[in-house]
């Protein structure tokens, strides 16, 4: 099962991510956010940052409700996401090469075309 450190070592290992500085995880590629720690909502207290929590950039509302009903097992939902492309995915739940497919797909959705080809092209760092 995979957790924060892999969810790390796999953006890392794209083209031009760049980690904000957070309590959990934070990764964006020209300036926005694919993947990052899921915030938590707590009534009548500060959210609580989630690392065992991976919130991931999918695209559109289709793919949301797909990866949703799909495997509810592995992916949720909050109404502050609401009409966001966005999923919460349960990092105990995945496997490291599905969180790599996962953290790829929404690296590529977020990265310019100009970026896009640099993962294509095999210039993707090989991680160790």
């Amino acid at each position: 099962m995979a957790d924060a450190d892999d969810v790390r070592r796999l953006a890392l290992a794209l083209p031009h991510v760049v980690e904000i500085d957070s309590a959990g995880f934070d990764f964006r590629v020209a300036d926005k956010g694919f993947v990052w720690s899921y915030p938590e909502r707590r009534p009548g207290a500060p959210r609580l940052i989630r690392t065992d929590i991976a919130v991931l950039y999918v695209g559109d509302e289709a793919e949301k409700q797909a990866l949703l009903l799909g495997e509810p097992d592995l992916f949720f939902t909050t109404p502050a996401y609401d009409g966001l492309p966005l999923v919460m995915l349960r990092l105990t739940q995945v496997g490291v090469d599905r969180l790599e497919e996962l953290v790829t797909n929404a690296w590529r959705m977020r990265a310019p075309d100009s970026l896009v080809g640099d993962l294509d092209d095999g210039t993707r760092p090989v991680d160790g």
